[in-house]
C-alpha cells in the first residue's frame, strides 16, 4: 500500500490519537483541580513558576522529581496559567503515551493489534480520567512505555534516556529497569530448562544503569536543599513506614492483583483472553497467526511482577493510578490473544470498549477511588456549587471544613472562589473531629462539610466489621458523619446540599450563642439532594 508508511508513521499517528482525546476529553477541560492535583502538584509547578525553585516551598516536598512540575510551568509560561492550559498539556502526556502503546504492540505484533491496544488503553477508565489531571503517573508511565519499545528494538542508549526521563517524572519508574535487569539475571538460569525466552541480542545492559544514577542525583539535591532525601517525614512514614505490616502487604498485593486484571471492568478483558486461549490458533493461509514471542512476553510479566511486588509494599494509598505502566502491556497481550484465536475478534474488542465506557459513568459497588472515573467530575461540579454560595452568601465568615476543601476556599488559585475565604482545618468528619470541632463553637460561623469517601448505595462487605477494621487499620479508612447529624453536633442548620452518586456535600450554618440550643430535628428544613 503506497500510504502504509505515513499510516504507521510515528508523526501521523501522533496527531490522530490527539485529535481524539482532545475530542473525548473537551468538556473536561475547564474544570478546576481536584484532590492531589490541588494538595500538591499544581501548587509545586506554581512555585516552579513563579520562584525558580524545583523543591516546593507551599507545600511540604514529597521529594517526587520535578520533570512534571517543570513541564507545566513552562506551559503556563507561554500560554498563561489556566485550568484549560494545564489540562490540554496533560492530554499532550497522554497522546503521547498512547502513542508508546502503539509502537510497542506493532512492534511486538501487528498494526491491527496495535489499533485495539490503543483504543483499549485510550477507553480504560483510570487511564482516561488520569488524561487531563496534573499528576505525575501517566507522564511517567508514557516515558517508561517509550523506553520499553527502545530496549525491545535493542537501543540501549535510547532506552536509558528514555527511562533516565521516566524516574524524573515519578520515582517509582525505576521499577521498570528494576525488572529487566533482574529478568536479564534470571532469565539464563531459566531458559536451561525451557525453550528459549531470553533475548540474545541484549547481553550488554549497562546503559540501564543511567535512570539509578539519574535518580540518586536528584535525591542528594534533595537532601541538600531540605535536609531529608525521601519526602519530609510524614509522606516517608505514610508510604513506608506504615506498610510493612505482613498482612497490610497481602492485601495490597491482592488490591494490585485486581487492579491489574479485574478493575473497573478489566475483568472482561481477562475473561475474554481467558476464553481465547481454550481455542485453537487460527490459520491465515498454511501459517497460524503468529503470537508476542515467548522472550517479550516473559519481559511483559518481568515488569508486571516487579510493579505488583513493589506497590505492595510501598505507598499508603493503595492507587490505580499507579499501575498504568503495566496495564498497557496486559491490554496488548490479550489484544494479540483475541486477534490470534477468535476470528470475530474485533467485535470483542469492542465489547471491551464499550465496558471501559461504562465503567466511565457508572461507580462500582465497593469503595474506589474518584479519580479513577468521571466521579472526580461530580466531586469538582458539587464543591463548586457550594462554595460559589459559600462566597456568596457568607463572603467575610470562618468556615470550618477539612482537606482538600481548605485549599479550595483559601488559595483563588485552584479555580473554585475567586476570593480567599477564612479557614478552621479538621482532620475529617468524624464524631472524634466533629464533637471536638463543637466545642470550640466560638472559632468559625459555619461548616463546609462532604464526603471524604465514595460511599455506594449497597456496598459489598459493608456489615463485614473485621473488614471494616482492617481498612481503617491499614488503609485510612474511616466513615464520615452525614449533614443532619453535623449539624446537630455543631448546633446549627443545613443552609446548602447537594449529592451526586454516592458523593456529597453541605454547608452548615451555626446559630447564634445567644439563640444556640439543640434544634428539633422536625424544625429542620428540608434538604436539598441533586442527583
Amino acid at each position: 500500500m503506497p500510504n502504509s508508511r505515513l499510516w504507521q508513521g510515528s508523526g501521523f499517528v501522533f496527531c490522530l490519537i490527539t485529535a481524539a482525546v482532545f475530542l473525548l476529553h473537551i468538556s473536561l477541560l475547564r474544570l478546576p483541580y481536584f484532590w492531589d492535583e490541588a494538595g500538591y502538584y499544581i501548587p509545586a509547578s506554581r512555585d516552579l513558576l513563579l520562584t525558580g525553585s524545583i523543591i516546593p516551598h507551599s507545600t511540604p516536598s514529597n521529594a517526587h522529581p520535578p520533570l512534571v512540575m517543570a513541564y507545566l510551568a513552562g506551559w503556563w509560561k507561554l500560554f498563561g496559567y489556566s485550568p484549560l492550559v494545564t489540562r490540554s498539556a496533560m492530554l499532550l502526556i497522554s497522546a503521547f503515551a498512547l502513542l508508546g502503546v502503539f509502537r510497542i504492540a506493532r512492534r511486538v505484533a501487528n498494526t491491527d493489534v496495535a489499533v485495539a491496544s490503543v483504543l483499549c488503553t485510550g477507553l480504560y477508565p483510570v487511564f482516561f480520567a488520569q488524561s487531563t489531571m496534573a499528576h505525575v503517573d501517566l507522564a511517567a508511565a508514557g516515558l517508561t512505555l517509550w523506553g520499553l519499545d527502545c530496549y525491545l528494538s535493542g537501543r540501549m542508549s535510547s532506552a536509558a534516556l528514555w527511562f533516565s526521563l521516566a524516574v524524573l517524572a515519578k520515582e517509582t519508574a525505576i521499577l521498570a529497569p528494576v525488572g529487566l535487569l533482574g529478568w536479564a539475571v534470571v532469565c539464563p538460569h531459566v531458559n536451561r530448562f525451557r525453550q528459549p525466552i531470553c533475548l540474545p541480542a541484549f547481553r550488554w545492559r549497562m546503559p540501564l544503569l543511567a535512570p539509578f544514577i539519574t535518580l540518586f542525583l536528584w535525591y542528594v539535591y534533595h537532601y541538600w536543599c531540605t535536609g531529608y532525601v525521601f519526602g519530609n517525614p510524614e509522606f516517608f512514614r505514610y508510604n513506608v513506614k506504615s506498610t510493612m505490616h505482613p498482612l497490610r502487604i497481602l492485601l495490597a498485593l491482592a488490591i494490585r492483583l485486581w487492579q491489574l486484571f479485574g478493575y473497573l471492568h478489566l475483568w472482561v478483558l481477562t475473561l475474554a483472553m481467558g476464553w481465547a486461549m481454550t481455542r485453537p490458533a487460527l490459520r491465515d493461509g498454511q501459517c497460524e497467526r503468529p503470537r508476542i514471542s515467548p522472550p517479550i512476553q516473559f519481559i511483559f510479566g518481568a515488569e508486571a511482577l516487579t510493579y505488583v511486588a513493589a506497590l505492595a509494599i510501598v505507598g499508603g494509598a493503595v492507587l490505580a493510578r499507579y499501575m498504568l505502566t503495566i496495564v498497557p502491556l496486559l491490554v496488548i497481550v490479550a489484544t494479540s490473544t483475541l486477534r490470534r484465536r477468535v476470528r470475530a475478534w474485533r467485535w470483542l474488542v469492542l465489547l471491551v470498549c464499550v465496558s471501559f465506557m461504562a465503567a466511565l459513568f457508572l461507580n462500582p459497588p465497593y469503595g474506589f477511588s474518584p479519580e479513577d472515573n468521571l466521579a472526580y467530575r461530580d466531586y469538582i461540579r458539587i464543591h463548586l456549587d457550594a462554595e460559589r454560595f459559600l462566597e456568596t452568601r457568607y463572603p467575610e465568615a470562618r468556615v470550618l471544613t477539612a482537606w482538600p476543601a481548605s485549599d479550595e476556599l483559601s488559595q483563588t488559585y485552584l479555580g473554585y472562589v475567586d476570593r480567599p475565604m477564612r479557614v478552621v482545618r479538621v482532620e475529617s468528619f468524624t464524631i472524634e473531629e466533629i464533637s471536638a470541632a463543637a466545642d470550640e463553637r466560638s472559632r468559625f460561623d459555619v461548616a463546609l462539610v462532604f464526603s471524604t469517601k465514595y460511599e455506594p448505595p449497597h456496598a459489598l462487605l459493608e456489615d463485614w466489621a473485621v473488614w471494616q477494621k482492617i481498612k481503617a487499620r491499614f488503609f485510612g479508612f474511616h466513615r464520615d458523619l452525614p449533614p443532619t447529624v453535623v449539624a446537630q453536633l455543631l448546633v446549627g442548620r443545613t443552609v446548602f446540599s447537594e449529592k451526586r452518586k454516592g458523593q456529597w456535600v453541605a454547608v452548615i450554618e451555626l446559630e447564634r450563642v445567644e439563640d444556640a440550643s439543640l434544634p428539633d430535628p422536625d424544625d429542620q428544613p428540608a434538604i436539598r439532594w441533586q442527583e
